[in-house]
């Protein structure tokens, strides 16, 4: 294992790295199995990347408990955000996919406009969506449709039925987070009772209501969570939102 971070910034040089044709400049479907990146400390994405896991999930890999589901892993990147294999080679998993798509590809569509509410793409690596069999060749079809749509030649429809197609990959997403939250009911009942205490506590210590200790992020940190996982747990359980 190296030292060095893999930056990739372009979707043709992730295809070049990862063993991939590149069929459109600004989207790939790509199969992980003939990559190899065992040299690099981790990768820097500047693009959109969801990370389907199809290894053996093993406790506490990206979170994973007792009560998920095992039979695959999804990661989502916003552009910027890395991947860190120093601590762990197998955060990179040597069996999956990876569906990569540029901003530019979105842009001026529904989902451009719309990328903000799947808010996945800020959740921390161990905040995951662990997924059933049923579920990941649903996520396994909308792959294959997005790449039979690149191997045909690029038109004036391309831009629109790809991104459709990325668009309903992503709310399929919304509700398998959803079923995670149901599954991770009682775990989740925790959650809120540690939040409750330290807005009890704070009060009970008469301290001055700040605009810190009245905001998500500032729970979300004591929690060891992702502000924008706290606000959507939140949101779940009570049917209100932090912010």
């Amino acid at each position: 294992m190296g030292d060095k971070v893999l930056k990739i910034g372009t979707v043709h040089q992730c295809n070049c790295c990862l063993g991939s044709k590149t069929l459109h400049p600004l989207v790939s479907v790509i199969d992980l199995s003939k990559a190899d990146l065992s040299a690099h400390a981790g990768i820097k994405f500047d693009f959109y990347t969801i990370l389907l896991s199809e290894c053996k999930c093993e406790a506490y890999m990206y979170g994973h408990q007792y009560y998920d589901f095992s039979d695959g892993t999804l990661l989502f990147l916003s552009p910027g955000e890395s991947i860190n294999m120093k601590e762990n080679s197998k955060n990179f998993p040597s069996k999956g996919w990876i569906l990569a798509f540029h901003p530019d590809l979105i842009c001026g569509t529904p989902l451009g406009l719309n990328i903000h509410n799947y808010t996945f793409f800020s959740y921390l690596p161990e905040e995951a969506l662990h997924i059933s069999l049923r579920e990941k060749q649903i996520i396994l079809g909308f792959m294959d449709k997005i790449n039979q749509e690149l191997e045909r030649c690029i038109d004036r429809h391309s831009k629109k039925i790809v991104s459709k197609y990325i668009e309903l990959l992503l709310d399929y997403c919304i509700r398998f987070y959803e079923r995670q939250f149901i599954t991770r009911n009682e775990a989740n009942k925790t959650i809120i009772k540690q939040f409750d205490k330290i807005i009890n506590n704070h009060f009970e210590t008469k301290q001055v209501p700040t605009v810190d200790i009245l905001s998500h992020k500032y729970c979300a940190n004591l929690l060891h969570l992702s502000p924008e996982y706290f606000n959507d747990l939140l949101k779940y359980e009570t049917g209100k939102s932090f912010k």
